[in-house]
């Protein structure tokens, strides 16, 4: 039996927010959750990055650290890592037939996300982590991760607009589940947020007495070669701590700066985190498909989700210190997203189009994205639409030209594995 197999019949309970179907199912399994000290990250968008920050400092700090992250690019098992190296498909596959034993039949069923987070769990407390970086999947305060009434530290990294369908029209309401995860006297560390958003957040951590940092960017210090590989290496500093930054982005910044301010929270609670284990774990982070470079026919090809406008905000600003165009964007969005602001963020003058359908998930239709997209930029160098990713890309491709791939995970990690795929061939 495979994991999707595993996996396919909860799926058609969708998204369907509430804790007590994951409470009832955790403690049907013994509540592995009580025995694992957790880190819960919240935020509309740099969840991620922050996730793998965390995950990556503690685990060069001598720590056994878990991380649960979602969705995945090309395999489950992605989601779910011990010290930076992801579960055996093996080890999830018994996981999960755990889990579905222990669900009763006469009761309401877990969603699927609700079944991989009980798997999560259950591996972090069998490999008695030191600590688990838990990503919330979808807002927070009904999230499947949010079962732990003790996080060390509560992270909410941004917000904007986006899963509105779910968590509210406003950013205030977006902001008010967000603010689920904080807990009773738990320490918080907050992003940069709009001000509508701050102040709900800011009068939750008053009513539950957080201790709480307002996380400002990280300051760019001036690049400088590697002794060993005499690469050029970015630097930064938050609050006096210099570190190297390697994911691309003026976002991570941001990101950075959560990450670290959430470090001296645990180094305060007794944590044994040195400044080299800081400068070591960060230099190693990797995230794959946000603001990642790859060759793709021998042509280099930047890959990032970019599925929300904030995320596209930041693509455009990354490429545009670039300087090169005009950019050949190749494109595919869900249904869901909010299509004309993600257009309105990345196009430009001359900019070259070419939209593809997400394959197997409720993609937006080429055709209507390429009238959309025209009517937002009708300045575009050119706007076409293919049956499919690699005929896209193969239009694409051009010299002199920067070649962008975007505007979805899942599209991204349907390239990505197709690539692995072709490479294992």
């Amino acid at each position: 039996m495979d994991i999707d197999s595993i996996l396919q019949p909860f799926q058609r309970f969708g998204v369907h927010l509430g804790l007590e179907r994951i409470q009832k199912l955790l403690a049907d399994l013994g509540n592995p959750h009580h025995k694992v000290p957790v880190i819960h990250v919240a935020g509309t968008n740099g969840k991620g990055s922050v996730c793998a920050y965390l995950s990556a400092v503690l685990t060069e700090a001598g720590y056994r650290v878990g991380r649960y992250t979602s969705p995945h690019l090309v395999d489950w098992n992605e989601r779910i890592c011990l010290n930076e190296q992801p579960i055996s498909l093996e080890t999830l596959e018994k996981l999960l037939l755990q889990v579905q034993a222990a669900i009763q039949p006469d009761e309401e069923s877990p969603t699927q996300f609700e079944v991989i987070t009980a798997a999560a769990w259950l591996y972090f407390a069998q490999a008695q982590v030191d600590v688990a970086v838990v990503e919330v999947g979808l807002g927070g305060r009904l999230d499947a991760t949010n079962v732990c009434p003790n996080p060390l530290v509560t992270i909410i990294t941004s917000l904007s607009r986006e899963h509105w369908q779910n968590l509210g029209p406003t950013l205030a309401d977006i902001a008010r589940e967000k603010a689920g995860i904080l807990k009773p006297g738990c320490p918080a560390v907050v992003g940069q947020l709009p001000e509508e958003a701050r102040a709900v957040v800011r009068a939750r951590i008053i009513e539950l007495g957080c201790p709480v940092v307002w996380a400002e960017p990280a300051v760019e210090l001036r690049t400088a070669k590697t002794p060993r590989t005499q690469r050029e290496e970015r630097r930064v500093e938050y609050q006096g701590i210099k570190y190297p930054l390697p994911l691309l982005g003026d976002i991570q910044l941001n990101n950075s700066a959560l990450a670290i301010a959430s470090l001296q929270i645990l180094s305060s609670q007794g944590w044994e985190i040195s400044e080299a284990a800081i400068a070591s774990g960060m230099a190693k982070t990797q995230w794959i498909g946000r603001l990642q470079w790859t060759i793709w026919q021998n042509h280099r090809l930047l890959i990032d989700g970019a599925h929300n406008p904030a995320a596209a905000i930041a693509l455009r600003q990354y490429v545009d210190t670039l300087d090169k165009s005009p950019i050949h964007w190749v494109m595919g969005m869900l249904s869901t997203k909010d299509h004309a602001d993600i257009f309105s963020a990345l196009l430009r003058k001359g900019d070259r189009l070419y939209l593809v359908p997400v394959p197997d998930h409720s993609s937006a239709d080429p055709e209507y994205l390429a009238t959309l997209a025209q009517n937002i930029c009708p300045e575009l160098g050119d706007c076409r639409t293919y049956p499919d990713l690699t005929a896209g890309l193969e239009a694409a491709i051009s010299p002199e030209s920067l070649l962008v791939l975007c505007g979805s995970l899942y599209l991204l990690g349907h390239f990505l594995g197709q690539n692995r795929s072709a490479a294992s061939r």
